[in-house]
């Protein structure tokens, strides 16, 4: 079989108001963490405007699967951001402690110029963490595999909550962008 140059990654944010170490890699990224039950409500959806949503996404065997269209819409009439098709994860705002998003994401070769998932909100801009791709790289990583990859201070205190599927970079972007998504979890300290 063909290796595949698709990226599965396990994205584990870590969010605090003040600075942090990560975990030492030989833990569990979650120990210490308290499991945040979450419903197909916590799920809200995002994608463009004028398109019905089974067009953009779907949901089987526990695989959410997001794409657009460098050509799609925004997600709303009024907006003048990129297409998108991505999970808001809602009713979990926050604006201090530790939390945690995991998830098993997986981007397929050919799709380029896409933010897979952030942590929206901050002080200081509109997102505090963007995990992109390009031509198959990935330009942030928190934890992949549950090794530590990258740490630094958050954007300051801002409304924070969770994203995930697919936003159109402002450029570079390849025509079709696409990723799938399975086991969301979120933990808070």
């Amino acid at each position: 079989m063909e290796r595949s140059y698709s990226h599965l990654l396990l994205f584990l944010a870590l969010v605090s108001l003040k600075s942090f170490n990560l975990l030492c890699s030989a833990a569990d990224p979650t120990d210490g963490f308290t499991p945040v039950p979450l419903t197909e409500a916590n799920f809200v959806l995002q994608k463009p405007y004028n398109v019905p949503l089974n067009e953009r996404y779907s949901y089987e065997d526990g695989i959410r699967h997001l794409w657009v269209y460098a050509t799609d819409k925004p997600h709303d009439p009024s907006s003048n951001t990129q297409p998108r098709t991505e999970v808001r994860i809602t009713g979990l705002d926050y604006s201090s402690g530790v939390w945690q998003f995991e998830g098993y994401g997986f981007v397929p070769n050919g799709t380029s110029g896409v933010t897979v998932a952030q942590i929206h909100g901050a002080s200081h801009g509109a997102t505090t963490l963007i995990i992109r791709i390009y031509d198959g790289n990935m330009r942030l990583t928190v934890f992949i595999d549950g090794e530590e990859r990258y740490s630094t201070h958050d954007q300051g205190p801002g409304d924070l909550y969770f994203k995930c599927g697919v936003y159109a970079a402002p450029r570079n972007i390849s025509y079709y962008m696409e990723s799938r998504w399975r086991d969301i979890k979120i933990y808070k300290k």
